[in-house]
């Protein structure tokens, strides 16, 4: 391994030092995955693979690369080494579902009116005062939400397959390891192949449903991302199949000459698109625009101004009743007709103009008076099979470099654990827990609160599922690399607390997600008291004789 630096042979300096070198150097490969898989949701013909396996997949190496390594090595040791994974797997999931879990609801909160989110209501938030926040304001749990929590739930069932005789051999007070180890073989090795099973149907279950609506405004969201921040032209993440406009035949847009035709699809995305920038100019709160108003978009949108008489045309053939304003849908129809006007090239440019201009509303700097930044002259005179092919380069050099570092960093990083844990005299599983989430689960946290703090329905939902899925992962993927130690080293399986720990913690979530159509920050704080209360539940079972 590159890092060879021994922890034992350094002072408490050195050992600090590098427990937040080999920490930072994991959090950095945890974004470089993170970040290389959202530019593969720009590639179109890779969106539903990307967003349906890649990403739950690569979420959880980080955590893998840890459990492996620490039961790796000599096998005298490995059994003491192998608690800094299973700390690693046990923090990571209970951190997952208690702390940004937690955050999101209270990023995302809404007012809670007659038992429902008032998502539609201008503004959202009005609640005020501690009290009042705890327990009238919160946000809506759908329905794919408590779908997800039954999948999570059902996923654990390989912890109860090996705990259940381990702790029928731990009652027999004349066994030992060697003897536990061997009747424990077969135990973990049926683990172990319903792990992987479980994880190869989800794996499937998630391509299947890749294309579900929270999947579609993960990619949406990821797609806006990179197109207001100028990484990327919105030409090219249209490049071979609209993510945007998604609809199964282009050709509906290229035969087009009535302009008030707007394919079914193309009016939802359109929606979703432009419903920020409706609510935004309607300064009255109306629902509805007038020509002032308009005029204002057209100008900001398309940077010039529209005349007057074009101006009139367009409200003689869309304000249906004649009122001198229009409404959300007769917007988009506005919107479209003038899109649709110009030639294909021409249209591309005009939508790209629109979503960078989005971009401005929806960033809070915009407030600030700062400029959008314009696509880097790199990417920008590039045609767009140009971009597609440096968008796939940029993604899969960030991910061989991500993984590349964990795989070296993981190992050194088991050990810088290990001897923590020795010098304040700690159990390693104890360090590992509270530790190593923060290096490997950062980037997910983050991702989980901007999504939330969008306060709709639908963001909330992609927040929370995004959670329950890494659960899910690492009661699949991530244990069936814990029971192959335990089957192919002859380890002994001596975690009946911490199993007590992240099983319980997970149906009282998946229980609490189902509970309700909404969730109230008062819940979301007893879900976040949940994680200290995980290590001390630990500890006193362990107390009690539960190994």
């Amino acid at each position: 391994m590159i890092p060879s630096i021994e922890p034992s042979e350094v002072g408490l300096t050195g050992l600090l030092w590098l427990l937040i070198s080999y920490g930072y150097v994991l959090f950095k490969a945890s974004n470089f995955i993170s970040e290389g898989s959202d530019l593969l949701l720009l590639v179109p013909s890779m969106a539903g693979f990307v967003g349906g396996t890649v990403l739950p997949l690569l979420g959880a190496v980080p955590d893998g690369a840890i459990l492996l390594f620490s039961g790796l090595g000599d096998i005298n040791s490995a059994q003491e080494t192998l608690s800094v994974g299973v700390g690693a797997l046990a923090g990571s999931t209970i951190m997952l579902l208690t702390v940004p879990w937690s955050l999101s609801v209270f990023a995302g909160r809404v007012d809670i009116v007659e038992d429902r989110a008032a998502y539609l209501k201008k503004p959202k938030l009005t609640v005020t005062g501690f009290g009042k926040t705890l327990f009238e304001t919160g946000v809506a749990v759908s329905s794919q939400v408590r779908y997800s929590a039954i999948v999570m739930m059902v996923s654990t069932i390989p912890y109860f397959l090996i705990q259940i005789p381990a702790t029928l051999l731990e009652h027999n007070q004349n066994v030992d390891n060697a003897d536990m180890a061997s009747s424990e073989h077969y135990w973990a090795l049926a683990g172990f192949l319903l792990c992987v099973f479980g994880f190869i149907a989800y794996l499937a279950f998630q391509l299947h449903f890749s294309n579900r609506e929270a999947e579609k405004l993960k990619r949406l969201a990821v797609i806006k991302e990179h197109v207001y921040s100028g990484n990327v032209s919105l030409r090219a993440v249209m490049k071979d199949k609209s993510l945007i406009f998604e609809t199964s035949n282009m050709s509906d847009y290229q035969a087009i000459e009535n302009t008030s035709f707007i394919p079914a699809e193309a009016r939802m995305h359109l929606e979703e698109i432009l419903k920020e920038v409706f609510y935004k100019y309607d300064k009255d709160n109306s629902g509805t625009l007038d020509k002032f108003e308009v005029a204002r978009i057209m100008r900001d949108v398309h940077n010039k101004a529209v005349s007057q008489f074009r101006l009139d045309d367009l409200f003689a053939k869309f304000d249906r009743n004649n009122d001198g304003t229009i409404d959300f849908n007769e917007f988009i129809s506005v919107m479209w007709s003038v899109m649709v006007e110009h030639t294909r090239e021409d249209q591309l440019h005009a939508v790209d103009m629109i979503m960078s201009q989005i971009g401005e509303y929806t960033n809070p700097a915009a407030d600030g008076g700062e400029e959008t930044e314009d696509v880097p002259e790199e990417f920008a005179e590039l045609s767009p099979e140009e971009q597609q092919k440096a968008i796939k380069k940029q993604a899969f050099t960030l991910l061989f470099v991500g993984t590349f570092l964990v795989v070296m960093f993981s190992d050194p990083m088991v050990d810088v654990l290990q001897e923590v844990a020795t010098r304040i005299n700690v159990a390693p599983f104890y360090v590992s827990f509270v530790l190593a989430p923060l290096a490997s689960n950062a980037s997910e946290v983050i991702a989980s609160v901007f999504y939330a703090a969008k306060k709709t329905r639908k963001t909330m939902t992609v927040s929370l599922t995004t959670l329950e899925g890494a659960a899910s992962m690492n009661n699949t993927f991530c244990l069936s690399i814990l029971l192959g130690l335990i089957y192919f080293r002859g380890l002994v399986w001596a975690y009946t607390a911490e199993t007590i720990a992240i099983v319980l913690v997970q149906f009282i979530v998946g229980f609490l997600a189902r509970r309700d159509e909404n969730m109230t920050c008062f819940t979301s704080c007893l879900i976040l008291s949940l994680f200290p209360l995980s290590i001390a539940a630990v500890a006193g079972l362990e107390a009690l004789g539960f190994d």
